[in-house]
């Protein structure tokens, strides 16, 4: 397989930290492709699934959907997405993305600099 070629069946799945009922694959990664300044992951969320209220220190965030609908909020504004919308969450902006439709989302997220999983790189709202 070439190095820089990479296919989700290969990618193990993880529950990522301060999610519901969501299954995340890292794609484009250090670890995958050698990636530095940008992360890719392909996230399946089912039913009532989300993201709890959290912001990335330092981290751009964008989300493209697949398949399936979301309520997303970000510093105050909200907006339903549908698929093929793609939203931006600017460094250190608090947002919230949860699952409307019956069937799951699919979703692209992209990460810049990469997030990793890193705790040290998640601020939730009780935190001060």
């Amino acid at each position: 397989m070439p190095k820089y070629l990479v296919r989700a069946q290969d990618i193990t799945p993880y529950q990522p930290a301060n999610h519901t009922h969501t299954q995340n694959q890292r794609l484009i990664s250090r670890e995958t492709v050698g990636a530095r300044h940008v992360e890719v992951l392909l996230g399946t969320l089912g039913k009532s699934g989300g993201a709890l209220p959290h912001a990335h220190p330092g981290i751009e965030q964008v989300c493209y959907l697949l398949e399936g609908s979301a309520h997303v909020e970000v510093e105050g504004e909200s907006f339903e997405m549908q698929p093929g919308d793609t939203c931006f969450f600017p460094a250190d902006a608090m947002h919230k993305f949860e699952v409307t439709s019956d069937t799951p989302v699919r979703l692209l997220v992209i990460y810049s600099p990469p997030y990793e999983e890193n705790p040290e790189r998640v601020r939730r709202t009780m935190d001060t």
